[in-house]
């Protein structure tokens, strides 16, 4: 396999966060840039290993996304070149296809989360409560199920080593505001409709996914972060889905299926991957790549 991207080294930009995934530089008042790195975190908790070309490949993947949605509501994306951020050659060549460069927003503290099936925590909170988040859904429904229509089931964002948690609509009107709870609403089901639509026509199913926002100067809401990627979806694939069985995926629940195999407590440090797991990882995003936007 080739050498993964775990940790950046530029020297030249502020580093203004370093997430799960994610590195994020200062660039100037307006612009930031953000390398997505080969870092893997699963139960909220970064991995020792990282999987090379994974962060290439969420990079392509949010990119198609954004500019095929693009019509819906305005994301954060820069038409600043790479090479005016980072003119030193060295530096743009470590992080030069995991880069974006995008405007500066202000990020909601809420992780908006839509549901099209039944499946990971909203399968365990509708066995227990006969309900997701809050939202009643009809009685007798299996795991993998599709839902009559997609559900929005907001989630606070944790810092890196905590765990988001669920929360009702009520809780992310007194987060955001009413007017723009209702527009991150709005907004990420329109996304997932549209997305999920297109990918089921192309033969994967988006079982479910999660949208981050910000807020510009002027109080105008964009789309940020990352977009419809195997790490932020379930993507499964259609000719393979059944009701009331958890279907194979290419997203990351492979890394989650062979974590649960082991004795983890889910807590920091994460345990090594093997090198098996890694190739079957990447191999899976590829194909999920590939699928939905003709990457090679």
């Amino acid at each position: 396999m080739s050498k993964a991207l775990h940790t950046t080294h530029i020297k030249s930009l502020p580093l203004l966060h370093k997430g799960k995934v994610r590195d994020i530089y200062d660039i100037d008042d307006s612009h930031m840039l953000i390398v997505t790195t080969d870092r893997i975190s699963a139960f909220d908790v970064v991995m020792p290993s990282a999987i090379p070309g994974k962060g290439m490949i969420l990079n392509q993947v949010t990119r198609f996304w954004m500019e095929k949605l693009a019509h819906i509501i305005p994301n954060h994306l820069s038409s600043m070149p790479l090479e005016d951020a980072l003119p030193d050659a060295e530096e743009r060549a470590e992080v030069e296809n995991h880069a974006m460069i995008v405007k500066k927003l202000k990020a909601l503290p809420v992780e908006a989360i839509v549901r099209g099936y039944l499946i990971g925590s909203g399968w365990k909170d509708y066995h227990q409560t006969g309900s997701v988040c809050g939202i009643e859904l009809p009685a007798g429904l299996r795991i993998a199920d599709r839902l009559p229509e997609a559900i929005y089931t907001p989630s606070t964002k944790a810092s890196v080593g905590a765990h988001d948690e669920n929360i009702d609509f009520a809780e992310s009107e007194t987060l955001l505001g009413k007017d723009i709870a209702a527009q991150v609403r709005d907004a990420s089901l329109r996304l997932y409709q549209e997305a999920a639509e297109y990918a089921k026509e192309r033969g994967i199913i988006i079982a479910d996914t999660k949208f981050e926002f910000g807020l510009d100067k002027d109080g105008k809401l964009y789309l940020m972060d990352e977009v419809l990627t195997p790490d932020s979806s379930r993507f499964w694939p259609k000719d393979s889905w059944k009701p009331g069985t958890s279907p194979p995926s290419f997203d990351k629940q492979f890394v989650r299926d062979y974590l649960e195999t082991l004795d983890w407590n889910k807590q920091a440090p994460g345990p090594k991957l093997p090198e098996s797991i890694l190739e079957a990882t990447v191999q899976n995003y590829a194909k999920a790549c590939h699928i939905l936007t003709g990457c090679i």
